[in-house]
């Protein structure tokens, strides 16, 4: 199979793509230039790729020519500007980046005699916060407050009225929760900033510790765009998919720092980190994902609870460290696989 990955030289893009590598199809990218201190670059992944175009999406211009030119079976559309914080420095560039762009992109796959299935990621964020103890659902209310989650809330809601009045083939959208795991240094995570901290022996610096989150390791998470995209070919599914970890599983910040502190070898018995007490821009307090549609009718299930996922996540950090990190990536890919 043919596979087009938009931001294929982000964290869950280079996973990913590496992925469907192992597993024997064409994969071609279309994204912007890797950050220096990538995945995509300490794994050597460039020579993975049929092409490998650097372009802007909202450059439908541009965009739509390297579609054309990849003729892709099946798109998965992760590239965005997926930060909060950033979202509050330039609100025009996120809103232009996660809904221009996404529209760019669905505007391209317009007779496109090759296409299959499409995929577009959006995020948990979509859903209008009310801080309910429960899960959100695919049918609730969409909506955001900060820029980031407006602007992927917008490009959700724009993509259900493309799909109605203009997709030839299935299109479905994907909405993770928190993604964690090896490999990521993207600024202004919580991952990375623990991986720096503690590899300086310094504190890392929470803004937000009582926050829960649907933390989830991002080999779990791409399984499940795997399985769905997979009965989008085999039965022409499609619609609204939430991806998320166990219900049972609710975790603070606080509780994923603990847990990732003492698999790092740091010392529980004084202080793990520091509160920033200062303001700080608004962020939601409480936020699962109800992932019960994609367990029943897809037969998708997460392997990895908090724990192995932390374990894992750690475990890549320290390993890549004294072997190849593609190696080590593909390892963790396998051994995934491998579980029951």
């Amino acid at each position: 199979m043919n596979y087009l990955i938009t931001g294929h030289t982000g964290f869950k893009g280079s996973w990913l793509s590496l992925m469907l590598h192992m597993q024997g199809h064409m994969v071609s990218g279309i994204s912007l230039n890797p950050a220096k201190k990538s995945l995509f670059n300490q794994a050597k992944l460039s020579s993975i790729f049929q092409n490998d175009f650097r372009v802007d999406i909202r450059n439908s211009t541009k965009l739509s020519q390297a579609v054309k030119r990849i003729e892709p079976e099946v798109i998965i559309h992760l590239a965005a500007q997926p930060l909060v914080r950033e979202s509050y420095k330039d609100p025009v560039g996120t809103f232009e980046t996660n809904l221009l762009g996404t529209l760019n992109l669905l505007e391209s796959t317009r007779a496109l005699p090759s296409l299959k299935a499409s995929l577009i990621i959006t995020t948990d964020k979509v859903y209008k916060n009310y801080n309910y103890l429960r899960g959100y659902v695919e049918t609730d209310e969409l909506g955001g407050d900060d820029p980031y989650s407006a602007s992927k809330a917008a490009a959700d809601i724009s993509t259900q009225s493309w799909v109605k009045n203009f997709a030839a083939t299935p299109v479905s959208i994907a909405r993770s929760g928190n993604v964690i795991g090896g490999g990521d240094w993207t600024t202004d995570r919580i991952i990375p900033d623990l991986v720096k901290a503690y590899s300086s022996n310094q504190l890392p610096v929470l803004r937000y510790p009582n926050a829960i989150r649907p933390w989830q390791h991002v080999l779990d998470c791409l399984n499940g765009y795997l399985v769905l995209i997979n009965s989008m070919l085999v039965q022409e599914r499609s619609g609204l998919w939430n991806f998320g970890p166990n219900l049972k599983e609710k975790y603070s910040v606080i509780d994923l720092v603990e847990i990732f502190a003492r698999k790092w070898g740091v010392s529980t018995n004084g202080p793990i980190c520091t509160i920033d007490s200062s303001s700080q821009p608004y962020e939601a307090g409480y936020l699962l994902l109800d992932s019960s549609k994609a367990r029943e009718l897809l037969g998708w299930n997460d392997k990895l609870d908090i724990f192995k996922s932390i374990s894992l996540t750690v475990d890549w950090f320290k390993q890549s460290q004294l072997e190849d990190p593609r190696e080590v990536t593909v390892n963790q890919i396998d051994d995934f696989f491998a579980l029951s």
